[in-house]
Formats: structure tokens, sequence, C-alpha cells
């Protein structure tokens, strides 16, 4: 995130982000002003050729500014070329202020669509024809339908037609309502290092592997998610940011069934999503969506294990892509396929007479301890972790586990001083017990 002059800064401090209030809306390209050092992607358009920052090639009209920005919408590219910004922060359309305004100078007619996106706003796109071709001129676009709303994303597509060559376009003083920008909190530790050996396990995306060869992780599909890989002390990791939806291509198709294959396992962080989903994708196209994000998920590393016949209805034979949806920012690691789940460790020798759940050791812990069941038969097994008012805090297993005894380790490090209880159901068997954290 790129700043300049900044003529008022309010820090707020909370849990999840970092607001700075901003002294203008007005995106106006000069090196010494606003717009010309943030982050501009361009999409949609064949190469997509970089939004440039150069002298205005026709100082004259309404608009003799020095700097302007030039688009230039490829002929090979979409009708909807684009490019977009995230840096200009958040704001909330008022009736005060529910207008856009911005200059073109275009060598044809066609229309300018504009486009706000956001977390909380409906994304709204409206459409204005330029008038006049070769000269400035200013259009305005009225979002007064989603006053109230908020959103954090300007996305301009400057010639919304089948172009019968290359078009250059240029844009200046882009004005939008005041606002603040949104700096969110990131990972500073990586995810945790799975313990599963290769030989029980096919990954997608993981330091700790060796992963499908040939995977496209960053497609094509049209998405307007931001993608980086970053680097977390030293453990690469994906950052999707602003996620509406993101796809991955399999490097080749993975017959999960025959590999033994039961669990599709990744850990996720977010400072702000409200939804996140994963999907497991066979030809037809056939997919199937898993909800993801739980009650006190954000700003820690959650670890998921999702039984592969969750993904009704497609075919675990063929899985050749697979896709994550949602909003917010979410950083994502260790996708991988596995025979059995990552955090539960079986006790070898062990040949149990009924079903049951120990007294978790160390008790009272600081801020690991381990918890240990059993199970007589093969069951669907889930053991969750609350606090003294009932609300869950933590989901240790979901899935199926065959007959036998397991442990668990929990990791609190991230909850208060105080009295919890851990809670297990397998079939008709469920057992609550107490355990103390103490910091």
């Amino acid at each position: 995130m790129k700043l300049i002059n900044l003529l008022t800064v309010l820090f707020i401090v909370s849990v999840s982000r970092i607001l700075i209030a901003q002294p203008t809306h007005t995106i106006d390209f000069e090196p010494a002003g606003v717009g010309a050092d943030w982050d501009w992607t361009v999409g949609e358009n064949g190469d997509n050729p970089p939004l440039e920052f150069i002298s205005n090639p026709d100082p004259s009209g309404i608009n003799t500014s020095p700097t302007v920005a030039k688009f230039i919408a490829r002929q090979t590219g979409n009708p909807w070329a684009l490019f977009f910004t995230d840096d200009d922060g958040e704001f909330t359309f008022d009736a005060t202020n529910a207008t856009v305004k911005i200059m073109v100078w275009k060598p044809a007619i066609s229309p300018v669509h504009f486009k706000v996106e956001g977390t909380t706003g409906t994304p709204t796109e409206l459409s204005v024809d330029n008038t006049v071709t070769n000269q400035w001129e200013e259009l305005t676009f009225d979002f007064s339908s989603v006053i109230g709303q908020t959103y954090n994303r300007l996305v301009v597509l400057p010639d919304f037609y089948a172009r019968p060559q290359d078009n250059t376009i240029y844009i200046d003083n882009i004005q939008v309502p005041d606002g603040v920008v949104i700096i969110l909190t990131e990972p500073t530790v990586p995810a945790p290092t799975p313990t599963l050996p290769q030989s029980e396990v096919i990954s997608v995306f993981s330091d700790a592997y060796t992963n499908i060869p040939g995977t496209n992780l960053n497609p094509g599909w049209g998405q307007s998610t931001v993608f980086e890989l970053v680097a977390i002390q030293g453990d690469t990791v994906m950052k999707y940011g602003n996620l509406n939806y993101q796809g991955i291509e399999l490097g080749s198709s993975q017959n999960l069934t025959a590999a033994g294959m039961q669990y599709l396992h990744l850990d996720f962080w977010t400072p702000n999503s409200t939804d996140f989903g994963v999907f497991l994708i066979s030809p037809g196209p056939v997919e199937a969506r898993v909800s993801l994000v739980p009650p006190g998920g954000l700003e820690t590393w959650v670890s998921r294990d999702i039984p592969l016949t969750d993904f009704t209805g497609v075919d675990l034979s063929d899985v050749f892509q697979m896709k994550f949806d949602g909003n917010g920012t979410i950083y994502v690691d260790n996708i991988y396929f596995s025979t059995m789940l990552s955090d539960v460790r079986e006790l070898q020798n062990s040949l149990p007479s009924d079903y049951n759940l120990e007294q978790n050791y160390p008790n009272p812990f600081n801020p690991t301890t381990n918890i240990r069941f059993s199970l007589l038969e093969a069951n669907r097994v889930t053991l969750k972790v609350y606090d003294m008012i009932g609300q869950e805090v933590a989901t240790l297993v979901n899935g199926f586990i065959n007959a036998g005894s397991y442990e668990v380790t929990f990791d609190a490090q991230n909850l208060p001083t105080g009295t919890y209880f851990y809670s297990i159901t397998a079939g008709d068997f469920s057992s609550v017990k107490k355990m103390i954290l103490i910091k």
C-alpha cells in the first residue's frame, strides 16, 4: 500500500486492521500527487500491457494537467478489458457524495464502465458513453442506488466493445468519495508444518512435500482476485487479496479413490473474511463446495481436514481442478489430499474394548495439551473445544476414523486463561471433559 501527501493521519488499531485517513480521493496520477505509485492491475486485455503514467499528450480543453494514465485496449483483448486498484481505500457512498467522475481521451466512441467492489457493498457497475473523440471529456457516474454501501476496489473498463484495432486511451482526474485506507494485518508466523509422510499424501501446494507437477496456481478464469506468492519466515504461502474466486488447475488428474485418499487438507489465515469456501471439480464440470470459515477464525492459522465424501457428486477418480471463493483477504498453505487426518496420531498396538475419551494431559496446561480417545468401531468423529459460556473455540477432529486409539494435540496459544470443555461424538457415543488453561 502506497500513501503520499498525507495531511492528516489517524491511526485506529483494532484486532484486524489499521485505518489511515486520506486527504483526497481525486486520483490525478501526478508524481507528487495521488495514484501514480499505487498498484494497478490490468486484466482481460490480451497480453495485458501495464497502465502507464505519461506526459499529457493533449494538454488542452478541460484538462491541462501535466501527467495522465495511458491504457492500451488491445484488439486481441476482451471487450471488457480493464484495470483496477485497491489502494484508494475504503469508502461509503452517502447522499452528499454519490457520484464518480473521470476524464477520458479516446479515439473511438464506446461505453466506459466504472465498477466498485468490496467485502460489504454489492458490486455495482455503471456505463456511460463518451460523446467526442480525440479530446478530453469528463464522464459522470451516479451511484445513488448504492448509498450507504461500502467499497474498497475501483475498476475501470475504458473501451467496452469489440475493437477492430488497438485503441490508446488516456485517463485522468478520477474523483471518488473520501474514505480511509485499510492496512490489514498479516501473518507473522507460517502455517503449522505437516507431519504426515509423503507416502500418505498427494500434495497440491506445500513446501513440505513434492507437489503435483505442472499445476497452475493462478489460471486466468476471469477472476478479480489479486494473487501473490509471499514468504513467511521462509515458507511460501499463497495470498488471495480481495477474493471473489480463484482457481487451481491440477497438473494431472489424480485418482484419489485408487490412491486411498480420504481427506482434503489445507491451512488458511485471514484478517477479515466472512465467507470462504473450497470446491473440488471433476469433468462436466461437476463441482461441490465446502464452507471453511469457522467461528473465531480471524488472525490465526486454521487447519481443516475435509472428508472427500463431503464433496457430493464429484467424481473423485478424476478431480482436475479446485476453486476457492468468498471475500476478504486469505492466506492459504499446505493444500494436499491425505489418507488420514493430519493432526490425529494413531497409537500403535492398541486394541480398544470400548469407546473412551480420556482426561487431557498435562492439565492444567500452557499452551498445549494432548487428548486421547478410543473407537471400538470405525465412525465419523467430531472433537470440539468450548469455553465456559458454550461458544465453540476449536474443532480438533471432524471426519471418518477407523477403529483404534488416537491422540490429538490442542494448541491454545490464542486463547485466554480459563476453564474449557472438550466434547467428542462418535455415532451414539458422546462424552465431555473439563480442562484448565493457565498462562
